[in-house]
């Protein structure tokens, strides 16, 4: 059974995740042999305030208009 991990900031919508897991599942099951039911996809969602790349923060280069507010 493969179980297959993707940590992704937050901000992509239910239909591009489950055209996301529907094309990870499709290469799977062509690449390892296994029925599509067989294969696990766990997507870890993060805030863009915690991840950083080249040492800036990433909520530092999104639009404040693309930001959660302070009571979501």
């Amino acid at each position: 059974m493969p179980v297959v991990k993707i940590e992704l900031a937050k901000g992509r919508t239910i239909a591009q995740k489950r055209e996301m897991v529907k094309l990870i599942t499709d290469a799977v099951v062509k690449t390892a042999g296994v029925k599509s039911e067989n294969v696990w996809i766990i997507i870890n969602e993060f805030e863009p305030d915690n991840f950083s790349s080249g040492g800036n923060l990433q909520i530092d280069k999104y639009d404040a208009s693309m930001l959660p507010s302070e009571s979501d």
